[in-house]
């Protein structure tokens, strides 16, 4: 097996131009596959990471009969156990409340509908670093009487800090809520549908705005990332009763992974096609090696080569083939994958305007996990695999006289 192997490796080099065009076109293949990869992950990360922080956290906790309508009467009593119990998982790293509710926001004869916050501050900005977001103003206290508002729906009221916001709304059990509230802050969301609508509020106020005293709508959990997000999710939901639910971020927003996967597919047509086009290239380089040397393989099995040995040593050099381009897309594309990863390329033009609109931040974002690599090297390796079976038929079916004419 060492002297095929080593025949193998020499043979290679005997045509050193044929064997670098074939390396090369796995080589750009590799790469330009691994790029694109990086560029779709990093995209759906950053998605993903969108609608974790800055909306629903990795899971939560609500009343069973919340998620159906959304209803502040489908909230439930604070417990201490509950939230000790879910602290109590080692991949939790914390957990804090929100109640949420809907009602109109108002200034003067300027009317809007309003999405309500009420927020432990301290809480809400570990995960959602809310406070960085605070364009004029400043961030909320713990029992502060004012609000933040988002950027839109202030510019929509002709509101700014230290101005006052009417809302309007239906607390706990059908009991009318209204209110004037000091502006603290004007915000900057992410999203821009959100950002028309958002207001935020310490707990305690909005509680009592809401009459609905020591109630919650959830408990947003959170955790390291996603893959430890689905381990915690189901431990938990094992161990969650009656009267409460836990749902993770996925079944929260099933419009989000719809569209992840709905492009993830797109891109793995992409990749197919970048893929038969690098199998045919290595393919065309095995053929044309093939009959280049016919009249040699003639003259090896003539004096006494067993085409076993002959076959093993040419499935050898196609292997080292697959191999030097692997070996090589992966090495070149770590490290600029790895530095575009840290400096994400930014949009400019109608397309950064485009991003936004959708409520992504304006750049191409690229990942380095490492399925962005072993994909490539699983996918290449699997293609010169498949093509490496036919110079083996053709070294045992190709005939010793017809050889030595060649």
């Amino acid at each position: 097996m060492n002297t095929n192997i080593k025949l193998a490796w020499r043979n290679l080099w005997r045509n050193r131009r044929r064997t670098l065009i074939t390396v090369a076109s796995i080589f750009f293949g590799v790469m330009l596959s691994a790029y694109m990869t990086s560029m779709q992950e990093g995209s759906y990360t950053k998605m993903v990471d969108i609608v974790v922080k800055f909306y629903s956290g990795y899971m939560q906790v609500h009343h069973e009969d919340y998620w159906e309508n959304k209803s502040i009467n489908n909230s439930f009593e604070y417990n201490q156990e509950l939230a000790d119990e879910l602290l109590a998982n080692k991949d939790v790293e914390f957990v804090f409340p929100r109640l949420e509710s809907f009602g109109l926001a108002s200034s003067k004869e300027l009317t809007k509908g309003a999405m309500i916050f009420g927020i432990d501050p301290l809480g809400e900005n570990q995960l959602t670093k809310i406070a960085d977001k605070v364009r004029s103003g400043k961030y909320l206290e713990a029992e502060d009487e004012g609000v933040l508002m988002g950027a839109g729906l202030a510019k929509y009221l002709q509101l700014g800090v230290n101005d006052t916001l009417v809302i309007i709304s239906q607390g706990y059990h059908g009991v009318s809520a209204a209110e004037k509230f000091p502006i603290r802050g004007i915000i900057k969301h992410v999203s821009p549908e959100l950002n028309k609508t958002i207001v935020y509020m310490s707990l305690a106020k909005c509680q009592e705005f809401f009459s609905a005293e020591n109630r919650l709508t959830s408990l947003v959990i959170n955790v390291a990332d996603n893959d430890v997000m689905k381990r915690a999710f189901h431990d938990l939901k094992k161990k969650m009763k009656a009267p409460y639910s836990i749902m993770s971020w996925e079944e929260m927003q099933p419009e989000v992974v719809q569209q992840i996967e709905s492009d993830r597919a797109g891109g793995i047509i992409m990749k197919a096609i970048l893929y038969i086009v690098i199998a045919f290239g290595i393919l065309g380089t095995i053929m044309m090696m093939i009959m280049e040397r016919r009249r040699e393989f003639g003259v090896m099995v003539a004096i006494g080569m067993r085409k076993g040995k002959l076959a093993s040593v040419i499935f050898f050099e196609t292997l080292f083939i697959g191999l030097l381009g692997i070996l090589s897309g992966l090495l070149v594309s770590y490290p600029l994958l790895l530095l575009q990863s840290a400096n994400p390329i930014p949009l400019t033009g109608q397309a950064a305007q485009l991003m936004e609109e959708f409520g992504f931040e304006p750049y191409m974002f690229f990942s380095t996990a490492w399925q962005v690599f072993s994909q490539q090297a699983i996918s290449v390796s699997v293609i010169t695999l498949i093509i490496a079976i036919y110079p083996v038929i053709s070294i045992f079916r190709f005939k010793v006289i017809k050889a030595l004419k060649a």
